[in-house]
């Protein structure tokens, strides 16, 4: 039998076992090997695969956000993910992020938050909930959409914050219906993608599993053989960061 492909899961310190749990048999029931990493453990320096996961807010300042005082922040987490990210994303190492994880991906890549989606979206209904309650559409043709095999799907909703100003080479491929941004993928990798929702807690449900089992699939595939990031959108990408700051 085939080693387990070794998934990286980027935690907090303070996560609770039973989130960590629900993390874990995610990824080991479609054949990975999760290995949670946390700003107090030792980082590997090889990995497959990469979650970004759940968790607490993104300080403010990395997308020019205002500060806000009564939302929790994890400093060393932010730069452990954001070393991660810039480490694994030029190996074109398969990332999934999640949650606060897909906003965090967004962020890296030049993209902004919506800080508070209840602030600026007046009327919105408040949904904090792990079962699926609410209904995302996704664009036909995405990567999403043709690992999920749906062109909508009922999820559910742990969030405050949203991804507002897609970054360099991101293209929104899943709404909400109320109009806020639920899925993001690259252009420039095989396998860079980022949900609002936890695919995790449902762990009944087919689409948002096979999300997951595709993640493990994906980093099985020896590095050697993965294809580079796109020279060219990455270089159009920089340009465009150029231009919005120039020196």
């Amino acid at each position: 039998m085939a080693e387990r492909p070794l998934i990286g899961i980027s935690t907090s310190d303070n996560k609770s076992l039973l989130a960590w749990w629900f993390d874990w048999f995610a990824v080991w029931r479609h054949g990975g090997r999760p290995l949670r990493l946390s700003p107090s453990r030792p980082r590997p320096e090889h990995l497959d695969g990469l979650i970004v996961g759940g968790g607490d807010d993104i300080q403010a300042h990395l997308y020019g956000g205002e500060m806000q005082l009564d939302v929790r922040v994890d400093p060393q987490r932010d730069e452990l993910e954001l070393e991660l990210l810039a480490r694994e994303i030029p190996r074109n190492t398969p990332v999934l992020g999640i949650c606060r994880g897909s906003q965090l991906i967004n962020v890296h890549l030049g993209g902004t938050l919506d800080s508070d989606i209840y602030t600026t979206h007046e009327g919105l209904k408040r949904r904090r909930t792990v079962l699926p309650r609410k209904t995302v559409d996704i664009v036909e043709g995405s990567r999403l959409h043709q690992l999920l095999r749906v062109s909508w799907c009922r999820i559910n909703s742990l969030h405050h914050q949203a991804v507002e100003q897609a970054g360099r080479g991101i293209d929104i491929v899943a709404r909400d219906r109320d109009g806020l941004v639920q899925g993001i993928e690259s252009r420039d990798h095989d396998f860079l993608l980022g949900v609002q929702w936890h695919p995790e807690f449902l762990v009944f449900n087919r689409p948002q599993q096979r999300l997951i089992k595709a993640l493990v699939k994906a980093s099985c595939k020896p590095h050697a053989e993965r294809r580079p990031p796109a020279k060219a959108s990455r270089n159009a990408g920089q340009r465009a960061a150029a231009a919005e700051h120039p020196l």
